[in-house]
């Protein structure tokens, strides 16, 4: 076989959400720093091929993402990464760095040590510490101290023509995020609607950066609105989450990123205090961890250091590659599995 591109992939899920790792044959990618390689493979078409190629069909599929595992360009850590996804690259992911971490170990690219080892990633958002549990050569669970998060701002209105006036809280967790109390468009966070809240949560998010252009304020690669957030509280008193995804589809993870943001909101609020540790339960009823190990400043904003601790599990390895002369290396999306804005895939 005359293969014109091959790369090895870990297949991995963290509590649902599959992210799967490419290890091997992952291109040179241009920047000197993680963000400005997120940069170049946003803004560059080669870059944007190379996510196509991964995240689209026939390759790639509608569920999960894929991440470029890369060197670390901050000598403090052991690896970097980029998340791939269908719209376009992202800075940073809690259930990917729980993925990313799980393979990293279980493969042998970094050493475990038993009972406990610590994985520092270099990510465009920043540095995430990964301290995972281990046992007999298995990674048990993780637990990742964040990047600062903070609040855009709370309780903005928008105007709708679906639901009238919603109110949500912009807030960024490692990525943007506007975070919505799932009452306001008459559903529930349950696995039977998941179709409406993304249907919901992608309206929102277009009306939403269309209106409110939101920049990290130190990270100018990080701007917009990445996802909206469902939000509820369960009876037990676990904050249930949702966090829609363009084009189509739901996490299937409580969200790291998403519950990053989302206690930045309740600290602000009074409603987290350093030392807290909360729970968070996805549509499919897995779990996350969330605490508050500290609060900080981000460019003089209030913000916290937030810890998400989840599970990973590896379910395979296998091999991506591309025939030179295979017509569809572009990659392709159709609305019967990808949702209405298959067409707009970029």
């Amino acid at each position: 076989m005359r293969w014109k591109r091959t790369l090895q992939l870990i297949d991995v899920h963290c509590e649902g959400e599959i992210g799967k790792v490419a290890v091997g044959g992952v291109p040179k990618i241009p920047g000197e720093t993680i963000a400005e390689q997120l940069h170049w493979l946003n803004n560059d078409p080669k870059g944007q091929e190379l996510r196509r190629f991964l995240v689209l069909e026939p390759r790639g599929a509608p569920i999960g993402s894929v991440n470029l595992l890369l060197p670390a360009k901050n000598p403090k850590a052991d690896a970097g990464f980029v998340i791939l996804q269908p719209d376009q690259a992202h800075a940073s992911s809690g259930s990917n760095s729980i993925c990313i971490t799980t393979a990293l170990l279980e493969s042998g690219i970094v050493e475990m040590n038993e009972p406990e080892t610590t994985v520092v990633l270099d990510t465009a958002a920043g540095l995430v510490t990964a301290t995972a549990t281990c046992h007999d050569g298995r990674c048990e669970r993780v637990k990742l101290t964040m990047v600062p998060s903070f609040v855009h701002e709370l309780d903005v209105s928008l105007e709708t023509e679906l639901w009238g006036r919603i109110t949500f809280d912009l807030s960024y967790g490692g990525i943007f995020y506007a975070l919505v109390d799932v009452s306001q468009v008459g559903l529930s966070i349950d696995k039977a609607n998941a179709r409406g809240l993304v249907e919901a949560g992608m309206i929102l998010k277009e009306e939403i950066n269309r209106r409110i252009p939101v920049v990290h304020p130190e990270i100018p690669a990080i701007s917009g609105v990445a996802y909206v957030m469902f939000r509820d509280v369960d009876p037990d008193g676990a904050i249930r989450t949702c966090t829609t995804m363009w084009p189509g589809r739901v996490d299937r993870s409580p969200c790291g990123t998403g519950n990053s943001a989302n206690l930045a909101t309740l600290h602000a609020r009074g409603k987290a205090k350093v030392g807290d540790v909360l729970k968070s339960r996805s549509i499919i009823g897995s779990e996350f961890e969330v605490g508050l190990k500290e609060v900080t400043q981000v460019a003089g904003r209030p913000a916290v250091i937030p810890t998400i601790s989840g599970r990973g599990f590896t379910f395979g390895l296998h091999q991506v590659a591309l025939d030179p002369f295979d017509p569809l290396a572009d990659g392709f999306a159709l609305t019967d599995v990808w949702g209405p804005s298959a067409g707009s895939i970029g």
